[in-house]
């Protein structure tokens, strides 16, 4: 399950960080490998493909519909996918939003969600193309319902790093289905409380956003079907997924834990 052509599909049933001091979660250094992943599952359906990418960049390929998260790191690994119809943007810091790597992968069909913060870093080329949301807002475009969650910190400590309102989480919903993208956040409310979640991706990493015991707690509070640890990359290395999986799994059998390879060696 190397790279980022890695392609998981799923039937309908299952349907950053710039700390403001001296590092980023882009430079902070790996010195742990990549544990307990899953081997590739395929379901005959093929609504949905998840294409990790690395770190908080992903690709969704819903439908008809291509959708890029976070797309960082330069128009070389984003070579294989599709061009993309939908980019969403979540906060301004280097490993969720690259100028040059938008300026690159952004074509004429392409719109672009982001909040206000990102929007008003953006150049005018690609501020024509965006759509503006706020934590709580929602729109509906490409059959796709979006709501902008908040994503935030709670420890004293942290709260440099992303402060309420600024960036989004996302919440989309196409068919009934709904996928939960966490960005930077720690096990906020608002994370807590989501509703009928099929899919949700989850950050874990310190000193930016949570513990994989906070980010347990909070997954076994919302309960989603399904949940991908993502984004756990920190100034220490990789978080230990794997405990995150037990911590999951003893919590709630029912939720079922997915590892996918995140950080590919280069």
């Amino acid at each position: 399950m190397k790279g980022i052509a890695l392609t998981i599909f799923f039937s309908v049933a299952l349907i950053s960080c710039k700390n403001t001091t001296e590092k980023t979660e882009s430079e902070a250094s790996v010195i742990a490998p990549a544990t307990d992943l899953d081997d590739e599952e395929v379901v005959t359906n093929k609504e949905l493909a998840i294409n990790p990418v690395e770190h908080a960049s992903m690709v969704l390929n819903w439908g008809e519909t291509t959708i890029y998260v976070d797309p960082v790191g330069g128009k070389d690994l984003f070579s294989k996918f599709r061009e993309p119809d939908l980019v969403l943007i979540t906060d301004i810091h280097r490993d969720h939003m690259d100028i040059p790597t938008l300026e690159s992968i952004v074509v004429a069909k392409t719109k672009l969600i982001a909040p206000k913060a990102v929007f008003d870093k953006l150049p005018k080329n690609l501020q024509s193309k965006s759509k503006v949301m706020s934590n709580g807002e929602k729109i509906s475009d490409f059959d796709i319902a979006f709501e902008a969650i908040p994503m935030y910190n709670l420890r004293p400590e942290a709260l440099k790093f992303h402060e309420k309102g600024r960036g989004n989480g996302y919440v989309l919903e196409k068919n009934g289905e709904r996928i939960y993208i966490s960005s930077d956040t720690e096990d906020i409310p608002e994370m807590r409380n989501l509703k009928n979640i099929d899919i949700a991706f989850v950050c874990m990493n310190l000193p930016y956003t949570m513990t994989v015991e906070k980010a347990a707690e909070a997954v076994l509070a919302f309960k989603p079907k399904t949940v991908y640890p993502y984004h756990y990359r920190g100034t220490e290395g990789l978080s230990d997924v794997s405990k995150f999986k037990s911590l999951v799994e003893a919590g709630d059998p029912n939720i079922k834990v997915i590892q996918l390879d995140w950080y590919p060696k280069k």
